[in-house]
């Protein structure tokens, strides 16, 4: 049974308890498979949404910013675990503060502006389903429904100047579990 003392930490994928070849292989396919999937599926939202007059609602203007988000994950993130997953743990690109930040920058980013967007899509059903239809009309207009797609960017982007410092608190503790929470974040 794999233990939080059996993890390296150079490795580069974020659930590495064993660092065999065979589970670094296994991890990065399973990365390159949900990479693929992940980025054909939002992709094709974002097509349907814009393709069709009928689909451009204010709701589904929220799941396209968050299908934007996953994209970053999905189509920038994991790729970049699948391929760090098969180069050799003492590897020095794996090691460069630099690249790990970006990599969680990515992660961080696409993962709050995706929640923010799930959050603004459950809140206009609630306002659609309890208030009356104008009150829904006047707080969804365009430009109101624009400011509320930014401010998810925004405040997901607001942390970035703070990263250096969190990213070295981050890695003076190395236990495994979050690094497990990754993979389960990805499915």
């Amino acid at each position: 049974m794999p233990n939080a003392s059996s993890w390296s930490a150079s490795s580069p994928l974020l659930l590495l308890w064993e660092d065999s070849s065979g589970t670094r292989i296994f991890l990065s396919l399973l990365y390159a498979v949900l990479a693929i999937s992940g980025t054909l599926s939002n992709v094709m939202v974002i097509y349907l949404v814009f393709s069709f007059k009928k689909l451009q609602t204010t709701s589904n203007a929220f799941i396209v910013n968050g299908c934007a988000a996953d994209l970053s994950v999905c189509a920038l993130w994991m790729p970049q675990e699948a391929v760090l997953g098969l180069l050799p743990p003492n590897s020095s690109s794996l090691r460069s503060a630099e690249y790990r930040l970006l990599r969680g920058g990515l992660l961080g980013l696409g993962l709050t502006v995706s929640l923010a967007s799930h959050l603004l899509v459950a809140f206009n059903r609630y306002v659609l389903i309890t208030k009356l239809p104008s009150v829904y009309q006047a707080l969804y207009q365009r430009k109101h429904t624009g400011c509320m797609i930014g401010l998810s960017w925004a405040l997901a982007l607001l942390p970035v100047p703070l990263l250096p410092g969190l990213w070295t608190l981050g890695s003076a503790q190395s236990d495994g579990s979050s690094r497990y929470t990754a993979l389960l974040l990805a499915l």
